[in-house]
């Protein structure tokens, strides 16, 4: 897809569906063992997938490789974090350990990744004159 607009977009709505369903699963059971997955799930996944969608859409930024970078590692990078963080904390699928935490750190890295080509992309916008 050649809209980052869009892409982000989606994978907000898709990160917002899934926490707004594990908020609705937390309060039903009375259990909150998913909190800090909820928290990371809304927080790294809708907000800011969301914020940078309108980003892309409010500041005239071309589709370059430095944005394909920075929208995709966001996507990739937050759902390893979440992933790897339900599969290390909350079920394990009986996946050895090490799977597990390359999943999680491998997804914290890449959304650190992002975060920084973010920071970047906005050092270097240019207002149109």
């Amino acid at each position: 897809m050649n809209n980052p607009v869009k892409l982000l977009l989606v994978f907000a709505g898709l990160f917002g569906l899934i926490g707004s369903v594990m908020g609705a699963h937390m309060a039903g059971s009375g259990s909150y063992a998913l909190r800090p997955i909820h928290a990371h799930v809304l927080v790294v996944g809708w907000l800011s997938l969301f914020s940078w969608s309108i980003f892309y859409k409010v500041f005239e930024v071309k589709y370059n490789a430095l944005s394909k970078f920075h929208v995709w590692s966001a996507i990739i990078g937050t759902t390893g974090l979440v992933l790897g963080m339900f599969l290390t904390n909350v079920v394990s699928f009986n996946l050895p350990e090490a799977v597990t935490l390359i999943v999680y750190i491998g997804g914290g890295v890449t959304l650190l990744l992002s975060f920084t080509a973010f920071f970047v992309q906005t050092i270097l916008y240019q207002p149109k004159k």
